[in-house]
């Protein structure tokens, strides 16, 4: 075991993470496992910092002491020479002239030595490094060459800008001086970094098989759908009847339908167009722009429902979609690739910072299957912000209302069954959820991380609306009872599965927009150098990923009112913790990437996780 080198209580110079900036800190522990001082900055910061960032106050004042050992006769012989009331005018006019030539030249000799430093400081990480979220390296700790020649090479050049103002004749108080020059040397390292970064945004790593796998999905996803959907028309939708009799390639396609769908995409970019509700701003991207979202997915769906009510008052036939089910599912999915065509197109003009990290493999079949472009637009209509929550996910409720009316014609019921209620009202819950807390949405990867491109396009307007409305699709020809008390029963199931998930996600969410709300100050949190919090209190410290156990709980409520014929209506049960998993895996890979140590602090107080033993 190394002996430590600091003690506690004693005063040092810790380096902030992310920067060559060394600041007085107070060591207030030490870690025999991880070999990590906890260190305490004046404003209360406590971070978790190695030995290699911390130096000690002495070597810091013998090497202040050896740089500013000239500068300050430098300092009074300029003032003295700028100021001389014996020289004449012109004198003073020619010799302004030189000093702003030549501070001109030592800017630019700052900036070139900061590029070449900080290209040095890029390419020669030290031994502990990691990968962002584009795959690029991302150096979590700067070597100790690199750290040292920065801070002397850093320093006299802003002693020298510091004369420079001083010659201008500035008035500025020394301390304002001190602070505009440590706020000079992060903005020009960071600006530096910043411009490296956007050169190679290049993917590296791929998912869901690379090249091979994605290419396979694009046909796997829809001829998925429709199994699903012949089997669930099946009098016997057992495993046993496959494959399910095929109907013929005629029979899938009607241009009336298509119509139909035409129409209700475009009914739909009405609402999301409509000057109401509130605007909001999503994340920073990488080049710290914020994009502005309107949310009043809401106002659409209120809109829509009296639209329908609308149409039934003037006895419109709703379930027109359930005889038509297939149609609208192929016509959906020739629609999403059409969009996914245009996507890609647009996408090949994009500039560089506005392509996906997780989508710019430079692989036409990669950048296709999961998105080229992060935020696609046409003007200020967000195509993929759009598409995340109006058509497809108030389509699923509309196609459950279809069902249920179609069941009570088919059955000559005047009432729908109770199988059919619980299915529709659980399900509206959680597109009523996921509409009112719209805002949400713009903190999850498929927005800040995920391109848009065939994965979402699909998943979006044909998967969602027609896989996920399975169970009322199947109780239409496959009617089920359920007694008063085991729809009780899995009521309080769905409550519980619901209280989970909104709770989790809504202290996540809220943590990530202001974490110094006062009404989180009971939540206790990790620091990381990415400046953000790792929760290790509420949901998040009982669990990692508690968000994902309630869609669990609730996927299974949507199943249970189906009954145990047939194990069909709970694929979805079956998908969805097939996704999680996923989910979970890549969010694992990319938080140890992102906050490294912070990451591991965080796995030891949070042991558990909803898969441990699946990778």
């Amino acid at each position: 075991m190394p002996n430590r080198r600091f003690a506690d209580g004693e005063m040092v110079m810790g380096r902030w993470p992310g920067s060559v900036l060394y600041y007085e800190v107070q060591v207030t522990s030490y870690d025999d496992v991880s070999h990590l001082y906890t260190v305490k900055y004046k404003d209360g910061t406590e971070l978790a910092l190695k030995e290699s960032d911390i130096r000690s106050q002495s070597s810091f004042k013998h090497r202040k002491s050896q740089s500013s050992s000239s500068s300050p006769s430098r300092r009074s012989s300029s003032r003295s020479r700028s100021r001389s009331p014996g020289r004449p005018a012109k004198g003073r006019r020619r010799s302004s002239s030189q000093s702003r030539e030549h501070k001109d030249d030592k800017k630019k000799t700052i900036q070139e030595t900061n590029v070449a430093l900080l290209v040095l400081f890029l390419f020669k990480p030290s031994e502990n490094n990691t990968r962002s979220y584009n795959g690029e390296p991302e150096s979590t700790e700067i070597n100790d060459t690199s750290s040292i020649i920065l801070e002397q090479k850093l320093k006299p050049d802003l002693e020298t800008e510091h004369v420079l103002e001083q010659y201008s004749y500035s008035l500025r108080p020394r301390k304002e001086e001190k602070k505009k020059e440590e706020i000079y040397s992060e903005k020009k390292i960071f600006e530096t970094i910043k411009g490296i970064e956007k050169a190679s945004p290049k993917t590296k790593e791929l998912e869901f098989g690379g090249r091979i796998g994605t290419f396979a999905l694009m046909f796997f996803l829809p001829a998925t759908v429709l199994y699903l959907l012949l089997m669930c028309k099946q009098d016997d939708p057992s495993l046993m009847n496959f494959p399910p009799p095929l109907p013929a390639l005629e029979s899938l396609w009607e241009a009336r339908v298509f119509g139909v769908f035409l129409l209700w995409f475009f009914l739909q970019a009405l609402f999301y167009l409509l000057p109401i509700g509130k605007v909001v701003e999503g994340l920073p991207l990488s080049n710290g722009r914020k994009l502005q979202y309107r949310i009043n997915g809401f106002y659409a769906f209120l809109l829509t429902a009296g639209a329908i009510g609308t149409l039934l008052y003037f006895q419109f036939e709703l379930h027109y979609l359930y005889d038509h089910f297939m149609q609208f599912a192929v016509s959906a999915a020739a629609f999403s690739m059409v969009l996914s065509i245009y996507l890609y197109i647009r996408s090949l003009k994009a500039p560089e910072e506005e392509l996906a990290p997780g989508g710019n493999s430079g692989y036409f079949i990669y950048d296709f299957f999961t998105g080229h472009e992060l935020n696609p637009r046409i003007g200020n209509f967000d195509l993929k912000y759009f598409c995340e929550l109006r058509p497809g996910l108030i389509g699923w409720v509309v196609i459950n209302l279809a069902m249920l009316m179609a069941e009570m014609k088919i059955h000559n019921q005047s009432t729908p069954s109770l199988s059919m209620i619980l299915v529709n009202s659980f399900q509206l819950l959680y597109v009523v959820d996921a509409l009112w807390n719209e805002e949400a949405v713009l903190t999850t990867m498929d927005i800040t991380h995920d391109g848009f491109g065939f994965m979402l396009a699909f998943g979006d307007l044909v998967w969602v609306p027609f896989v996920y409305s399975l169970q009322a699709f199947y109780l239409v020809g496959h009617p089920t009872a359920v007694s008063w008390p085991v729809a009780a029963a899995i009521t309080v199931l769905n409550g519980i599965g619901y209280y989970i998930f909104r709770s989790a996600n809504s202290q996540k969410n809220n943590f990530r927009r202001n974490p110094s709300d006062p009404r989180l100050s009971y939540l206790k949190f990790i620091p990381t150098a990415t400046g953000k919090g790792l929760l290790v209190t509420g949901w998040w410290g009982f669990v990692r990923h508690p968000n994902y156990l309630g869609d669990i709980i609730m996927a299974l409520a949507w199943s249970l009112p189906c009954g145990f014929s047939h194990i069909l209506p709970y694929f979805y049960v079956i998908y969805f913790i097939c996704l999680l998993v996923h989910r979970e895996a890549r969010d694992e890979h990319h938080c140890k990437q992102k906050y490294g140590l912070a990451w591991e602090r965080y796995c030891q107080r949070v042991p558990y996780r909803i898969f441990p033993y699946i990778y």
